[in-house]
């Protein structure tokens, strides 16, 4: 009996957050979940940490400006909580939009923030919730990171094999490896806006990071779907206090692409300062085509020469045990 190939529309956004503002900014998510599923996508891909905003501040000026702006207190407490009356909102959008999403923000767990990517169901039950493995330069000063738990690819009814990364996760040749590894078939990949230290750092910029995306559709044979936000001008007049500051960040550096797993792109892409959604149809039937090519962590692997050691295990910051008292049995401590 031949197999049979998913194939299902796509939407990927291309919009800007409001910077800030935890509550508008769900808001507006909903409006393009109910978008895209409109429109007959089956999955919806979000921005690098959309909710709240990327927090452009931190490349912008000190640790004391950001407090001394009140940047460091607005961004903690618009960040999202999983446990929260604002996370069941997204989870209920949805719902009822039956609609994946995988949407990227700021995870707020106890005192500390996380740059993530939850994964959301068609029926609003969680899939994932992933951090980036390590956040990149000045991130740092802001976000934890996370653990090889994180890289993980996802067996969906009717969509295939799904995984997802965050921006310069995709610089990064293990954390791909280990990805291409699972049989990924197709990769959500966040990123925020190219406009930062444009055109003073190269490595930042669109054109790098979208070939980042390509090769990596390429080299793991499957589709990918990147998402980058737009900044406004009105969010540029927020952060940026003095004209030196106003050198570094500038408005639009929207550039979501898609692409096929021969590296072709897909659907049709919307202007630098356009705001909108991407749509793309995705055939799985492909996958086989490319990797017939080459198939990386497959026939056209060499593990006899190199080979990939790969911890999925959570990283957990306290174990909890206790010692069994004088009058356990041997039943008791086998239980403990």
């Amino acid at each position: 009996m031949a197999l049979t190939h998913p194939k299902y529309s796509v939407a990927v956004v291309q919009a800007a957050p409001i910077w800030l503002d935890l509550d508008a900014t769900i808001d507006k998510t909903i409006c393009l979940i109910k978008e895209a599923s409109a429109g007959g996508a089956k999955l919806i891909v979000f921005p690098e940490t959309w909710l709240p905003g990327y927090p452009f501040h931190i490349w912008l000026g000190t640790p004391a400006w950001t407090i001394a702006k009140g940047f460091v207190q607005r961004y903690f407490d618009n960040s999202l909580a999983y446990d929260s009356p604002e996370a069941r909102r997204l989870s209920a959008a949805a719902r009822e939009a039956r609609i994946t999403v995988v949407l990227g923000l700021s995870e707020r767990d106890g005192g500390s923030l996380y740059i993530a990517q939850w994964l959301i169901g068609p029926d609003g039950e969680t899939i994932a919730q992933r951090r980036k493995l390590r956040a990149t330069h000045a991130e740092r000063t802001v976000f934890g990171e996370g653990d090889g738990s994180d890289l993980a690819v996802h067996d969906l009814p009717g969509l295939g094999r799904l995984g997802a990364l965050c921006c310069w996760e995709h610089l990064q040749p293990l954390t791909k490896y280990a990805m291409y590894a699972q049989n990924e078939q197709v990769h959500c990949a966040s990123w925020p806006t190219f406009s930062l230290y444009e055109p003073f750092a190269h490595a930042l910029s669109a054109e790098v990071s979208n070939a980042m995306s390509k090769v990596y559709a390429v080299e793991g044979s499957c589709f990918v779907l990147a998402s980058s936000s737009v900044i406004t001008q009105d969010a540029v007049d927020l952060l940026c206090d003095t004209d030196d500051k106003r050198t570094l960040l500038h408005a639009g550096g929207g550039h979501s692409v898609i692409f096929g797993p021969d590296g072709s792109p897909l659907g049709h892409r919307l202007g630098e300062n356009e705001e909108g959604l991407m749509f793309a149809e995705l055939d799985l039937g492909l996958i086989g085509v490319a990797k017939g090519a080459a198939d990386p962590a497959g026939h056209y692997s060499r593990p006899d020469v190199t080979r990939l050691f790969f911890n999925k295990t959570r990283a957990r910051r306290v174990e909890h045990f206790s010692l069994p008292s004088k009058d356990a049995t041997p039943e008791d401590i086998a239980a403990s």
